[in-house]
Parts: C-alpha cells; sequence; structure tokens
C-alpha cells in the first residue's frame, strides 16, 4: 500500500493509494479522505462505490462529499470500478463492459475471472487492507454508490449481513438481470447460468428472502436511463412484498449526474453518520 497523492481539505487529508491486489492480480488506486478527526482518533469509513465509466477520481472532485464527512468525523473510501492494467481483458469499444465496468461482482468465465474479482476486492480485501493501515474503527463502515455502483452497494449489503451499519444509493441498477447493460454485463462475466445472474441482483435477492437494512435511495425524474436500465419500482415491489420498508426518493427534474448526487449527498452522509454512531 504506497501512498501516491495527498491533499489537505476542510482540515483533513484527500489521499490516494496504490497496492497490488490479491483478488484482482493486478495493481489497484484508490482514495481516502480521512476528516480531521483521523489525527488524534480511530473513525469509521463510508464506502463509496462509482458508477460506469468512472475511477476514484470521479466522487472525491464532484460530489463534494469531503466537506460533511470531516463536519459528521468520518473517512470516505473511493475504490476503482474494474481492475485496470495492459494485461487486463477489456472491449475498448464498450463503455459499459471491461475496465470501468466491472459490475462488483466476481467474474466465472475466461478470460474476465483472473482479473474482474471485485465483490471479494471491494468486501474483503481493501478493507483489511486499509484498517490495518489507516486510523479506521476495525468493521465499522457504511456503503453507498452510484448507478453501477448504486447495484453494488445494495447487493453488498444484501449479501453480507452485518457487515455494513447503512446503506444507501443514488440511482442504482436495481434489477440488472431484466436491464440491457446488466444483461451483457453478466452474460460475458457469468456466462449463461441465470441462477448465477441472479446472485448480483438486489431485486431478486430479496425475492430469495434476503432481507435488506432500512436503505435510502434517491432517484431523478429526469434521468435518461431510469425507465430502460435502472427499474427501482421493481426493488420497491420485491421489498414491498416481503415486508421491508425502502425509502425511495424520487427528485423532481434530476438527471444521472454528479449535479445530482452533490445536490443530495450531504443528507446521505447525514443518513450514514447517525448509523455509525451507534
Amino acid at each position: 500500500m504506497k501512498q501516491i497523492e495527498s491533499v489537505k481539505e476542510f482540515g483533513g487529508w484527500l489521499n490516494r493509494y496504490e497496492h497490488e491486489s490479491t483478488s484482482c492480480h493486478c495493481k489497484m488506486t484508490f482514495s481516502v479522505y480521512l476528516p480531521p478527526q483521523a489525527a488524534t482518533e480511530k473513525v469509521p469509513a463510508l464506502y463509496w462505490l462509482s458508477g460506469l465509466t468512472c475511477t476514484d477520481d470521479n466522487v472525491r472532485t464532484k460530489a463534494g462529499a469531503q466537506r460533511y464527512a470531516a463536519e459528521l468525523g468520518f473517512a470516505l473510501v473511493m475504490p476503482d470500478t474494474s481492475p485496470r492494467g495492459d494485461a487486463v481483458a477489456d472491449i475498448p469499444e464498450r463503455y459499459d463492459l471491461g475496465k470501468g465496468a466491472g459490475f462488483y461482482l466476481n467474474a466465472t468465465q475466461a478470460p474476465w475471472a483472473q482479473h474482474y474479482q471485485m465483490y471479494d476486492y471491494i468486501n474483503v480485501e481493501l478493507p483489511e487492507l486499509i484498517e490495518a493501515h489507516l486510523p479506521l474503527v476495525p468493521g465499522l463502515k457504511s456503503i453507498s454508490g452510484h448507478s453501477m455502483g448504486g447495484h453494488g452497494a445494495l447487493i453488498c449489503a444484501l449479501k453480507e449481513p452485518g457487515r455494513y451499519r447503512s446503506v444507501s444509493a443514488f440511482s442504482p441498477i436495481c434489477h440488472p438481470v431484466k436491464a440491457p447493460w446488466g444483461e451483457v454485463c453478466f452474460s460475458t462475466y457469468l456466462g449463461d447460468d441465470k441462477n448465477l445472474w441472479q446472485q448480483y441482483d438486489a431485486t431478486e435477492l430479496v425475492k430469495a428472502g434476503h432481507k435488506p437494512m432500512p436503505a435510502l435511495i434517491d432517484q431523478g425524474t429526469a434521468d435518461e436511463f431510469l425507465a430502460e436500465q435502472l427499474l427501482p419500482q421493481d426493488f420497491v415491489a420485491a421489498c414491498v412484498q416481503q415486508g421491508v420498508s425502502i425509502q425511495l426518493r424520487m427528485q423532481d427534474g434530476y438527471d444521472h449526474s454528479y449535479h445530482f448526487v452533490a445536490s443530495f449527498i450531504g443528507e446521505h452522509l447525514a443518513y450514514h453518520a447517525r448509523a455509525l454512531r451507534t
């Protein structure tokens, strides 16, 4: 774990690191914002999973989250969205497949399986690494994300009960087995077994009996991907059927961009702060 960048913000430090990943078998880069409180004590963490085409840089430069994290006293952990490097499989002409589009799953198909093990990376390897080297409270963390990262946050919270204190999402891909983005990536990374696809689909996980913790989801009504790709109504319907309360806020006029995320990121961080203090 090598620090490659450090910028002071709001009394804390926005740091970037790289390391050789044992899950993804390549060099991975991630960012961590350590609030000023981390200078004297260990702090909890919020993991942020970014969306298609993104790296760790998008959220740290566009969302405005560091100001709120400094006030609330927790770290922001911002991993990349996929493995990287010349040896990593990719389809350069596809923005929604390959590098930048890891979908936070463990691939089973060649040549993707060698590197695309993002589920294990996010839930196991990365937390163990940074909790061993940075002033974070071991095991005290929440998770959030945007678009593909919202999908990742929801499935991690559903599949890993007790690992996260809270979950939220912006414009998540809620039913990827029914969405063109998910169908393409799942068939490529996981093959033809749709039972395996369902293990990385938030709506299907709820239908199968996985009980989500209370979740905050914000969705813009002017989102160009809402009708075809995101399908939040499917997730809400599955939760209602299982008797689980989910807060879906349809935000009038907002699109899919970080303008939308930045407008409500403070409310999401406050939501997680309440969970991380208990």
